[in-house]
């Protein structure tokens, strides 16, 4: 395990969402992965860069869960396959602990059976690990911001997974969909196309504030931890289905 250092995180307002660190402090990373060539090769990628801080390392899900909830750290970039307790578990156990943490996760595409289970835990993020170091550290700090990634290709084959089990469209919808207005509701059915703030706020000819605003109201009447379980959401209830 490496050495923790770094000055301790702040706690969002409601303890989850958002980001958790102040401004201009480094975003504070727990790598999270049984194998520690992996571990060294993240720690050499994310070293170089001025504005992130790996705080220590774990190398199952167990340890992970353990040392998030005495460090907090910003981010957990968590593997899927480890001893003792996996990626999946570790980070229903961070998420349901309510800590100020975010999960990103690292997996190999034919693991596509834990992309679903991940998301749904409350992980933040999803990427390949073969992802370009760049995009990595581009996804770090997404996610740390309080924002949602999901890697395009991952994406893809989620959606062609919802293809198959989606409801049929004349089924009566979720109850909780019924919580939003109209406006939320279409404004659900972008965030769940792919599109940013921004170009929702292009497309309905508002101001990204009141975007921001709505999307907000979503995930608190739906009782979702941020865009990607939004997305999922979408799907699984067919408010939205893949084009094709």
């Amino acid at each position: 395990m490496g050495q923790t250092h770094g000055s301790p995180p702040s706690f969002t307002e409601d303890g989850t969402r958002g980001p958790s660190r102040t401004p201009g402090r480094p975003v504070r990373i727990l790598l999270a992965d049984d194998q520690p060539l992996l571990r060294t090769g993240f720690r050499m990628v994310l070293g170089t860069e001025d504005d992130l801080d790996i705080v220590a390392e774990a190398g199952d899900g167990q340890e992970a869960v353990e040392l998030s909830r005495r460090l907090l750290p910003d981010v957990v970039l968590m593997d899927i396959r480890m001893p003792r307790m996996d990626g999946v578990a570790a980070t229903r156990a961070i998420v349901d602990a309510r800590l100020p943490v975010r999960v990103l996760i690292l997996t190999t595409f034919d693991l596509d059976e834990y992309v679903v289970g991940a998301l749904r835990a409350g992980a933040s993020g999803f990427l390949a690990k073969d992802v370009p170091a760049e995009d990595l550290v581009t996804a770090i700090r997404t996610v740390a911001a309080g924002e949602a990634v999901v890697a395009p290709r991952i994406l893809k084959r989620l959606l062609d997974r919802f293809a198959t089990v989606l409801p049929d469209p004349a089924a009566t919808p979720p109850k909780a969909l019924g919580t939003l207005t109209e406006r939320e509701r279409e404004v659900l059915v972008q965030v769940a196309r792919g599109l940013s703030n921004a170009e929702i706020a292009a497309a309905l000819s508002v101001s990204e504030t009141t975007i921001k605003t709505h999307v907000g109201h979503v995930l608190t009447k739906l009782r979702l931890r941020d865009r990607v379980q939004a997305v999922v959401l979408a799907y699984e209830s067919g408010l939205v289905r893949p084009k094709a």
